[in-house]
């Protein structure tokens, strides 16, 4: 029965590693270990030093390169939807460098960025709330009050942002995200932390906590899979934060 559950699975899931391309396995060690979060660490944009105008501290569990950069598209392109946890772990370890998940901190809440819809139907499936899922389950586990909110909704279309610069990214996103109707009140007292799967420029980020304030709610942080490597701050910024994992 093992055995034939495994040739099931190599028929449904990924033949090779998603991230160096290692035969017969989902995802291998290596590259598993390249999103384990011990590299986690405060970012900056790469285009601008002190990012768009309202962007919140972010911080990253992996750097965007080579394997991770590979399991991300992976997931989110592909749909190799078994990659959300390993990328859920480098999400709740950029969660946890941002301090404040300790059991006896206020509930955090974790509200994904929005994919367009027309996105999500070509994915089939919305990758940056899946590998939130992923990372809140893992906080819990590891004794954090965590959940998902998908609070924030695009209220008028934008363009694909790729091949965009960091001006037009932020002319593109401009007002385009909002709080849903009834939404500010699924986040009152708890901790906010917006989460996607990469950041660039900021812009994004920047507009989901501008669509927050609006709501008369606040982003304490920002938290992603990824950044590029070169938006790491020394020594990973604010040493002193606390740590669950």
């Amino acid at each position: 029965m093992r055995e034939w559950w495994r040739e099931l699975a190599g028929l449904v899931l990924p033949a090779d590693c998603a991230g160096c391309g290692a035969a017969r396995v989902v995802l291998c060690g290596a590259c598993r270990g390249a999103l384990s979060g011990t590299s986690a660490g405060r970012v900056r944009p790469a285009e601008r030093r002190a990012g768009p105008a309202g962007l919140p501290e972010v911080y990253a569990g992996a750097r965007y390169e080579d394997a991770v950069r590979a399991v991300v598209l992976a997931h989110k392109e592909r749909g190799a939807l078994p990659l959300a946890g390993p990328l859920g772990t480098a999400l709740a370890a950029a969660v946890a460098r941002a301090g404040g998940t300790g059991p006896r901190g206020p509930e955090l809440v974790l509200v994904p960025v929005p994919s367009a819809r027309r996105a999500v139907r070509a994915r089939g499936h919305d990758p940056a709330r899946r590998i939130a899922l992923a990372a809140s389950g893992r906080l819990r586990r590891a004794g954090a009050a965590a959940r998902v909110a998908p609070l924030l909704r695009l209220r008028r279309a934008v363009a694909d942002q790729a091949g965009l610069g960091a001006r037009e990214r932020r002319e593109n996103l401009a007002g385009a995200l909002e709080v849903r109707p009834g939404g500010a009140a699924l986040a009152a007292g708890a901790r906010i932390v917006l989460v996607d799967d990469v950041i660039t420029t900021g812009a994004t980020l920047a507009e989901a906590a501008r669509a927050l304030r609006v709501a008369g709610l606040r982003a304490e942080a920002a938290a992603v899979v990824a950044a590029p490597a070169g938006s790491f701050a020394p020594n990973g910024g604010n040493p002193d934060r606390a740590k669950i994992l």
